[in-house]
């Protein structure tokens, strides 16, 4: 038997194989891979969350010392909280002289002035008295002249002293501890100093708690003798010392700046060969700078410890870039 077709139903009969030939292709399109250069520039942004694999960021290390990243290795650490209490710097009132006239009598010379520093046997003033001859008026420590109440020519006695002399090489925090803070403080605790103001903290430990309230504060004095070798806690300066208060160790701690939130999720910043790989992590202990991991980094593992925030930056920036959604 022989189908012979007449002409339009040839044409139509190409026009639809044409047309199912172009249907069958556009589920197969593909978009063009990135080249060699792209995928390896800095600062470039994986984001392959299909199939659930991992979400890393690959920085040259040049980048990575330009956005300040810094890396540790985890491991035990150290969960510490603390308590922050006004406190104010003064001399050491063990290394305090009140140098007075052993004769009352008159000032005939003043040879240190408030600021001076004075050494050990050294000269201050010359008194003429009545009972002896001139006498000179001298210093038995090392240290500095901060205060003075002698003039030449005026009269001085032994119930005033002509000068006062601080050793100010180490000095007293004095802070001043609530009521309710009270049983959170103890003896031979740590404290870290700080003053702001551009001045670098210093720590000390708790070496005296007053054992009684002031009635007018109520509050007790809590104190930490502070080495000050090049004098930059001045008596009188109101600081503030932050009392540690509970410290525990854990397996795995991090430090706070190793933190970011992604998807809602707590985490960290892990070094493999894929770059940076941002894995979540669950939480335990929380301290006032570091936080303890009990699952998503085991000990050994590198980490970004500072630097966190700008990684975070970067995937986001790389995801939007490629097109991911969340």
């Amino acid at each position: 038997m022989i189908l012979r077709l007449e002409p339009r139903s040839i044409e139509r009969f190409i026009g639809a194989l044409l047309l199912l030939v172009s249907l069958s292709g556009c589920g197969s399109e593909q978009t063009e891979a990135p080249s060699a250069g792209e995928a390896e520039r800095s600062g470039e942004a994986h984001a392959e969350e299909e199939g659930g694999e991992a979400r890393a960021v690959r920085l040259d290390p040049e980048t990575q010392k330009e956005f300040g990243i810094e890396l540790a290795t985890a491991g035990p650490g150290w969960i510490e909280k603390s308590t922050s209490l006004p406190a104010e710097v003064r001399p050491n009132q063990d290394r305090l002289a009140h140098i007075a006239p052993r004769f009352p009598g008159i000032a005939r010379e003043v040879r240190a002035q408030i600021g001076d520093a004075v050494k050990a046997g050294q000269e201050l003033a010359v008194i003429e008295s009545e009972a002896l001859a001139p006498y000179p008026l001298k210093t038995l420590i090392d240290g500095l002249v901060i205060e003075k109440h002698i003039t030449r020519g005026e009269p001085v006695s032994r119930e005033q002293a002509a000068f006062v002399v601080a050793d100010l090489r180490d000095v007293w925090i004095d802070i001043s501890v609530y009521q309710k803070d009270l049983p959170l403080v103890r003896l031979g605790q740590p404290v870290v100093v700080s003053a702001g103001h551009g001045l670098a903290e210093a720590e000390g430990r708790i070496s005296y708690i007053a054992p009684i309230v002031d009635e007018e504060t109520r509050t007790a004095t809590a104190r930490v003798i502070l080495p000050n070798p090049e004098g930059i806690w001045r008596p009188g300066l109101f600081v503030t010392a932050r009392v540690e208060v509970e410290r525990r160790e854990v397996p795995v701690a991090v430090p706070k700046t190793a933190l970011e939130t992604l998807d809602g999720r707590t985490t960290v910043f892990v070094e493999n060969e894929a770059g940076f790989e941002a894995r979540a992590v669950n939480l335990g202990l929380a301290g006032d700078r570091h936080a303890e991991i009990r699952a998503g980094l085991v000990a050994g593992e590198r980490y970004v410890a500072r630097g966190a925030f700008t990684l975070k930056a970067e995937l986001e920036r790389g995801e939007l870039a490629g097109g991911h959604e969340h």
